[in-house]
């Protein structure tokens, strides 16, 4: 590395918002051509950092410099003149349009007074080629994979002359095999003289690919360490102020009787596609079973149908006997049925209502938060401050929004809501997605102690190694029906990934 003035360096950025410090006079700097890593737990400020640096925040005190001279980035088109481009974790795509289309836009070339896609396009897979990217320019955004998508926003910034990136837990949604495909992208980006900053919670993403690795913790900044220096566990516990195990701690399953039970469930789009086709599984008390896939394969449909947000068209689903298919949510809620949905702000939380307001969304209409028709504030507050202590919800005050809470204490006050039901069959769609080691650590533990206490726990992730390491018996998706039923321990993560791919079918009975 040179001894070049760094490409990025942050001067004692301090960041407030109302009750709370996110960031606390963090200094820190990115050389020309390396891979640093932004290391922190959910709510320790890493984003809004980084959203400081990509010109979508002011920071109240502190100075940046790019290049060895002091900057103001006061919106992102600062930022990418400056030669600043961010990857954000929801892809910011038009999804009607062509990749060609979605990267030019707002920079189209002109020819005359019209758009010249054609030069743009040469532009996109000369682009496309120099960075082994492989996009077909004239591909539509909604015909083209996930890990597709993404690529199309790194050639966006790419495109509009971005020399330092920066990527927001950008392998959230992608399969294994597209997660070592974008790494072998990001060490090419560095070496034709790009540099990078990567927000990610995984240890070992960040010992395979980042030079450096900064850590923050509750809005300042603990250390910053060479990766080859390091190991996982020294991270983890700089990450979150103690020891972290990241072998899940679990006893034998004690199966019991069948809880869920989907017999041939089909369900069509409203263009006549099949969504579900011919689904079929069960899941027992006393055991977790790991429905696995690539996004897009049926999976938020096979919730919505469970949970009454889907009509299906055919088939059967049965919680303990009794049948819910196309029955209301609130009818399916009240049959025991607990559910962590995939989208918190979408599903999961009024995020304008206060943290006390949602832990009753569900309960609200019941004894004793009601009484004659009137909310019991009281109750609810106090039932609310137990929670939160319970579930290590970190928030200034219960009367505070949801939207200022972080990702990983909105989750939380959504598993203490669901768990607090005492459900019969549990639901938990991506329920770590984006969340650090220390809270995967916790909501992994919460899904296990659901099911020794003898419930029957559906887990959908995208993660596979959380599909690997929590869950007793694993259903692969592919095309909205299951290709595959394996045990964790007869399969790894390359028979998942080819049966995920629908290239490889297997059992479809294991302990059925």
């Amino acid at each position: 590395m040179s001894a070049a003035a760094p490409v990025v360096e942050l001067k004692q950025i301090t960041k407030r918002f109302p009750g709370i410090v996110a960031n606390d006079s963090i200094s820190l700097t990115l050389n020309k051509g390396e891979i640093l890593a932004l290391l922190g737990e959910n709510g320790a400020g890493k984003s809004t950092l980084m959203n400081i640096v990509f010109g979508l925040y002011q920071p109240d005190e502190g100075s940046i410099e790019i290049n060895g001279k002091p900057v103001i980035i006061d919106s992102p088109n600062k930022a990418i003149e400056l030669g600043i481009g961010m990857v954000h974790q929801h892809f910011k795509l038009v999804e009607p349009f062509t990749v060609t289309e979605n990267i030019v836009l707002g920079m189209e070339p002109k020819k005359g007074v019209k758009i010249d896609y054609k030069s743009a396009a040469e532009q996109v897979r000369k682009l496309s080629e120099q960075y082994g990217l492989q996009v077909n320019p004239n591909a539509r955004i909604h015909d083209i994979s996930v890990g597709m998508q993404q690529r199309v926003e790194i050639m966006k910034t790419l495109y509009r002359g971005a020399d330092i990136l920066i990527f927001d837990e950008p392998t959230a949604v992608l399969t294994p095999q597209e997660i070592t495909e974008l790494m072998a992208i990001m060490k090419r980006l560095v070496a034709e003289g790009k540099s990078i900053i990567l927000i990610t919670h995984k240890l070992k993403e960040i010992m395979e690919i980042s030079d450096r690795v900064t850590i923050i913790r509750r809005g300042k900044v603990i250390d910053t360490v060479q990766t080859a220096g390091t190991n996982p566990n020294e991270l983890a516990e700089k990450m979150v102020g103690r020891g972290v195990t990241f072998k899940v701690d679990k006893q034998a399953p004690q199966v019991r009787e069948t809880v869920l039970k989907l017999n041939n469930v089909n369900s069509k789009s409203k263009e006549g596609v099949n969504l579900l086709n011919g689904l079929s599984f069960e899941v027992k008390a006393g055991e977790i079973l790991g429905i696995a896939g690539v996004d897009g394969n049926g999976q938020s449909e096979l919730i919505q149908a469970i949970t009454g947000l889907r009509k299906i068209d055919s088939g059967s689903i049965t919680v303990s006997g009794h049948e819910i298919a196309n029955l209301p949510p609130r009818k399916i809620s009240e049959l025991n049925v607990s559910h962590i949905p995939e989208d918190r702000h979408k599903h999961g939380l009024v995020l304008d209502f206060s943290v006390s307001e949602n832990m009753v969304l569900e309960t609200y209409y019941k004894k004793p938060y009601t009484k004659n028709g009137f909310l019991q504030r009281e109750v609810i507050d106090r039932y609310a401050e137990k929670m939160v202590a319970a579930f290590d919800v970190r928030t200034p005050s219960i009367e505070n929004k949801a939207r200022s809470l972080s990702g990983g204490n909105q989750q939380k006050a959504i598993i203490a809501r669901e768990i607090d039901k005492d459900p019969v069959l549990l639901i938990a769609a991506q329920p770590t997605r984006g969340l650090d080691v220390g809270a995967i650590e916790f909501v992994q533990k919460q899904l296990i102690a659901q099911r020794d206490q003898g419930k029957a726990v559906l887990l959908i992730s995208f993660e596979l190694d959380e599909i690997m390491n929590v869950s007793d018996r694993i259903a692969v998706i592919y095309e909205g029906q299951i290709v595959g039923e394996v045990y964790p321990q007869d399969t790894n993560d390359q028979e998942l990934g080819l049966m995920m791919a629908g290239s490889l079918k297997r059992g479809g009975n294991a302990g059925a």
